[in-house]
């Protein structure tokens, strides 16, 4: 019988470690994991799956993006649902995902913006509940930590009256 708990994330990290695999999607190396957390998660979420060459496409976390990399991390970690050991693979991949530069789902991996809110909100549910506009997802969180170091770099007294409100809340394509 397999487990119940972190059970909500298989289907997105089949779909994320698939696109990964066709050398889609933007994560780097493992995932944006170490290679032990990356095999953790691996024998957590798909134990039945035999341990085989991982195609890592050679693509790193730059150097100078380090410490992005480890502030959205937290912010994720501070905020998840504390069900499962997964959140915390998630938060380390989401985090890798922001670095790259396209919707997040698709730099994810992932086949829908819908995954990755149903992911958000499993995963990180007081996080996700603070984006009551829909707002997209990578933007969403690089505002949180803005707004997290007091930082609020939009000249508009509002989202809705902002000139690029369709670049942070219209479609993904």
């Amino acid at each position: 019988m397999g487990h119940a708990v972190g059970a909500g994330n298989d289907a997105d990290l089949a779909a994320i470690y698939a696109t990964w695999s066709a050398g889609g999607g933007a994560l780097p190396d493992w995932l944006g994991l170490s290679r032990e957390g990356f095999f953790a998660m691996m024998d957590f979420h798909f134990p039945r799956l035999a341990r085989r060459p991982v195609p890592n496409p050679g693509r790193w976390v730059p150097p100078e993006r380090l410490a992005e990399a480890a502030e959205l991390r937290a912010l994720l970690v501070a905020h998840r649902a504390g069900d499962s050991p997964s959140e915390r693979w998630m938060a380390e991949i989401l985090a890798a995902g922001c670095l790259a530069r396209d919707h997040l789902w698709q730099d994810l991996g992932l086949w829908s913006r819908a995954d990755l809110g149903a992911l958000m909100r499993r995963n990180f549910p007081a996080l996700a509940a603070r984006n009551v506009h829909d707002m997209k997802w990578k933007r969403f969180l690089y505002k949180q930590l803005c707004e997290a170091e007091g930082i609020y770099l939009c000249r508009a007294p509002s989202c809705e009256v902002c000139t690029d409100y369709e670049r942070c809340f219209g479609p993904e394509h």
